[in-house]
């Protein structure tokens, strides 16, 4: 079973009047998977708390900007760390350069238009990848 990587802040982590919180109706969704779900974020510690990665309800990864998710070396750091294969994983994010730099490792991606938000699309396109 495919892992969902899931990007985090423009993503899963919106901006709100005071700060940032988890987009519900994502959220919702995502949890009709089984599967597991990791999210992705550039974030150090600083703002890690900030967009309140801390909270998260799955697994987050970063490198802290060392590098970030336009440079393909984390792609391969983050598969490595987590023991898996592009092949094991799906991807959606917000960053046309994030995206570009997981597809040039072979992850299977699909690109999160933030402001449409559509929900009813990623769904789709996680039923038919996973």
């Amino acid at each position: 079973m495919k892992i969902i990587l899931v990007d985090a802040v423009h993503t899963f982590v919106v901006k709100i009047e005071n700060g940032y919180e988890i987009y519900q109706p994502m959220q919702k969704m995502l949890d009709e998977f089984p599967n597991t779900k990791v999210i992705l974020t550039n974030a150090n510690d600083d703002e890690l708390i900030k967009f309140e990665l801390d909270k998260m309800p799955y697994e987050v990864f970063t490198c802290k900007h060392n590098p970030d998710k336009t440079n393909s070396e984390y792609f391969k750091k983050m598969l490595e760390h987590l023991k898996l294969k592009s092949d094991d994983v799906v991807y959606f994010e917000h960053s046309l350069d994030a995206i570009k730099s997981a597809q040039s490792v072979g992850i299977k991606t699909y690109y999160w238009d933030c402001e449409k938000k559509p929900l009813r699309e990623l769904c789709i396109f996680l039923e038919q990848t996973i």
